[in-house]
């Protein structure tokens, strides 16, 4: 598997072609998987793009899977929560997913920074979860030095030679300078339409400490051509280091995506509805959002109050000033597919009926339960979105209650939805469009989602009337322990063309392994796997599922090499194994008993 992109330098870092029919990439009986990157092994605080990476995709390729379904790409951020869900940029990657593998295999870094660099910043941290604040710095420094090398700027004055000789900080082997490399300004040539304005707003509110634009100085904050020009000639270097992270992370992105290409394996991304106030698409683009004088939110998303929350949601991101959009016949959403959908082979679109009419809130609200609905033009955009892609690549999230006007829209543009069983033993399940039996064949089933229990938790925990059910649907009596099994056998002998597994149910974890609570602010998107014995193929037998398990998240019920044989075998016997390759090879033993 690669541990370097081949030098990032002299590569092409754009991304590989994407399946731009939605039917090859739906309308097979498949299964995948939904780990995000964060979640990966890796020594080095948190997933990366590095070589567990491609082991993970060749393993779900040893397995006969063809989905890896995983979280938004974009950048995180440790004031709003770590969500991926809340980012400064629409369009820009994680720098957090920069592998340092690849870094150090490239010459970026040497291994006594990498080294010094997890001894100060990841000391002692507990490898099942991650630690944001500490991985943020650490990333921090290891850019920072990866940017002075390929500038030629190592020798200065930097955090590096508090840590390190002066003689481990060697000078790259002859490399044209970076604003002259051909990759590096095809890059930023290409992509110039998002990164110009990213690069720059990531880089001024770095100089202010990550204040707010909506608290820049007004010239700044308004955009003002002069200041911004002014600006960015006295901070050039800054504005470059952004541009080449952005660069970093597209050439190690490509590289996955191409892996998983050529493994045949089928990524599926996720693209939230809304964008965060304070970000480069808000601050380059205010009048595409319903926003005051200031530029402050005249009102902001959410959902209305419910069953689950009498106040509703507020989500407090601004809302889309849709005429202003159909204008301009959609052009930056349009955009932003095209980038997204170079990246992934399909999207998952976040918020579905948001897109037919959303619960606006006024921004001096404190809760969402005086929001009202507003129509979108749902019909015209995704009109628009099929004039300039076709078949669109899109899995429609409609989850919780949704109107007819909704279903009528996926409907009309042949857009598959999402079942969820975690969703279908509540109520009466006759009446349920989540149980196995009513699931249409083009949509998506799940065991659960980012924002679910994991399957062993969910039972556990369900109300006794729940579990009854869900135990006389099935017509047997449920170890706690066992009911992960039940709900992924029931997923793979959905109707549904595609099922997506959610790796903590594959692991049969408890509680230990969610992944994001809704309504928590702290604990969340930190969970991860902590042992790649667990996951790469080979080795094992795969054997039958054993009741009793700890809890440890370092452990699993099935033993460790033997969890993909055991998937696997369920594709098998379900009709959703990718093809016979795998079973051919001998990679993986699929004999495994019924139980």
């Amino acid at each position: 598997m690669p541990l370097t992109t081949g030098n990032t330098d002299q590569q092409s870092c754009m991304a590989q072609p994407s399946c731009v029919d939605q039917k090859k990439c739906v309308d097979q009986r498949s299964c995948g998987v939904l780990l995000h990157i964060s979640s990966l092994p890796s020594p080095y605080g948190i997933g990366d793009l590095g070589p567990q990476a491609h082991a993970f995709a060749e393993t779900l390729a040893a397995a006969g899977l063809k989905h890896w379904q995983f979280l938004p790409l974009t950048p995180t951020s440790t004031f709003i929560g770590n969500s991926p869900y809340s980012s400064p940029s629409a369009f820009a990657g994680n720098p957090l997913f920069i592998s340092p593998e690849i870094l150090l295999a490239d010459g970026l870094i040497t291994h006594a920074e990498l080294e010094a660099a997890s001894y100060r910043y990841l000391q002692d941290q507990n490898p099942a979860r991650v630690n944001y604040e500490a991985v943020s710095a650490q990333r921090e420094y290891l850019l920072n030095l990866a940017f002075e090398r390929r500038t030629g700027a190592c020798h200065s004055d930097s955090s590096a030679r508090a840590l390190l000789p002066v003689s481990s900080l060697l000078p790259l082997s002859a490399r044209p300078p970076l604003q002259e490399d051909p990759s590096f300004c095809a890059f930023v040539r290409e992509n110039s339409y998002w990164l110009d304005d990213y690069a720059l707003f990531a880089a001024i509110k770095a100089s202010f400490g990550g204040q707010s634009w909506i608290d820049w100085p007004e010239s700044l904050k308004r955009r003002d051509p002069h200041a911004l020009a002014s600006w960015r000639a006295s901070n050039a270097s800054a504005v470059l280091r952004q541009q080449f992270i952005q660069y970093l992370f597209a050439a190690q992105w490509a590289s996955l995506h191409k892996h998983c290409a050529e493994l045949g394996i089928k990524l599926i991304g996720d693209l939230p509805i809304y964008v965060t106030h304070d970000s480069a698409d808000v601050w380059s683009r205010p009048d595409l959002f319903k926003l005051d004088a200031q530029g402050q939110p005249l009102a902001v998303s959410g959902v209305p109050p419910d069953y689950f929350s009498p106040t509703g949601q507020r989500w407090g991101n601004p809302v889309y000033a849709w005429d202003k959009m159909r204008a301009e016949n959609f052009a930056w959403w349009i955009k932003r597919l095209e980038y997204n959908l170079s990246l992934v082979d399909t999207l998952r679109l976040d918020h579905f009926r948001g897109f037919c009419a959303y619960w606006e809130i006024p921004a001096d609200e404190a809760t969402a339960i005086n929001g009202k609905w507003v129509p979108a033009p749902g019909r015209e955009f995704l009109a628009a979105l099929r004039a300039r892609f076709g078949e669109l690549p899109l899995i429609a999230e409609d989850l919780g209650v949704i109107t007819p006007d909704v279903r009528a829209l996926m409907a009309e543009f042949d857009l598959p939805g999402m079942k969820v069983l975690q969703f279908a033993f509540g109520g009466d399940p006759a009446q349920s469009p989540d149980v196995p039996y009513r699931h249409p064949r083009r949509s998506v089933v799940y065991t659960g989602t980012h924002d679910n229990q994991t399957g062993k938790q969910w039972f556990s925990e369900a109300p006794e009337q729940e579990k009854k059910t869900f135990t006389f649907y099935r017509g047997q009596d449920l170890d706690p322990d066992y009911a992960n099994e039940v709900l992924m056998r029931m997923a793979l002998e959905s109707r549904a063309d595609v099922c997506i597994l959610p790796m903590q149910d594959i692991l049969r974890l408890g509680a230990e392994g969610r992944m994001n609570t809704p309504s928590s602010a702290k604990g969340n998107w930190e969970w991860r796997l902590t042992d790649s014995k667990g996951w790469l193929p080979g080795a094992g037998q795969a054997t039958q599922p054993q009741n009793g398990t700890d809890g440890d998240t370092a452990k699993a019920a099935l033993p460790v090499p033997d969890i993909f044989g055991h998937v696997h075998f369920l594709c098998k016997l379900y009709g959703r194994l990718a093809d016979e390759a795998s079973e051919a090879s001998g990679v993986i033993n699929s004999e495994v008993p019924l139980v």
